[in-house]
């Protein structure tokens, strides 16, 4: 079995940590809502339809602990107001441990809410290295065996044979290549796992699609990284590299 696993038909995934079980979702961006009322969309809060899918998830998978790949939080201080309420609420209704590998929107909220949190450049638990991805990781993360990060938001956009399109959310996965993290860590770098780019949990915080020209990959290391990743929907359809789909 694989050290990391997509749970089928969600954007979630099991890892396996030194024998711990740990269900991983990345970009859960709480309160996202509250940002997007501001821009003029009228949208209700899914605080608790969120909530709900991660006890659910937990309750599927048996999994002892959940990390957060980053961006738990949508603000960039520290949560205030209705994300305030909805992480309170989320780790109320957790019974796990939860850790938190701090992303780009996480500022104050580990300390808010005494969450055992990574560094912005990530750690390692066993062989399996977490990033968020808005910065490059430590070189530590990269010699993992599997090596998860999110803040890409990977979306796919398929088009039928009559002209119709829609965008889905996908993984990203192959093999890592050394290269640009040792251009930027100025030293050898001993990555030989593969690279798995989470979805974003949140489906309302909008992603890159990633076999669109011109759209451009957020994370400071792709698509050099992992030039040769495949696409896979959440139902485990393989698309095959994402420069050809």
């Amino acid at each position: 079995m694989a050290l990391v696993e997509p749970v089928p038909g969600e954007p979630a995934a099991v890892a396996d940590l030194d024998g711990e079980r740990a269900l991983v979702v990345a970009d859960y961006h709480a309160g996202i809502e509250v940002s997007l009322r501001r821009e003029g969309l009228e949208v209700q809060s899914r605080a608790g339809a969120r909530r709900e899918r991660v006890r659910e998830l937990l309750d599927r998978t048996g999994t002892e602990r959940v990390v957060f790949l980053g961006d738990l939080g949508h603000a960039i201080g520290t949560p205030e107001g209705a994300e305030h309420e909805e992480l309170e609420a989320l780790f109320d209704a957790l019974d796990v441990p939860v850790t938190l590998v701090v992303g780009n929107h996480d500022g104050g909220l580990a300390d808010e809410f005494d969450v055992d949190a990574t560094p912005p450049e990530g750690a390692r638990i066993g062989d399996v290295g977490f990033a968020h991805g808005h910065t490059w990781p430590a070189s530590e993360v990269l010699e993992a065996e599997t090596v998860c990060v999110g803040h890409e938001h990977p979306s796919v956009r398929l088009e039928d044979e009559v002209g119709g399109t829609r965008v889905e959310r996908a993984w990203l996965r192959g093999p890592l290549a050394a290269e640009p993290f040792e251009e930027h860590h100025g030293e050898p770098v001993d990555a030989h796992g593969d690279l798995a780019v989470f979805p974003a949990f949140n489906d309302l915080s909008g992603g890159t699609w990633v076999n669109v020209e011109g759209q451009e990959f957020l994370a400071p290391f792709l698509p050099e990284a992992c030039p040769d990743a495949e696409l896979y929907l959440l139902d485990g359809t393989r698309l095959g590299r994402y420069r050809d789909v």
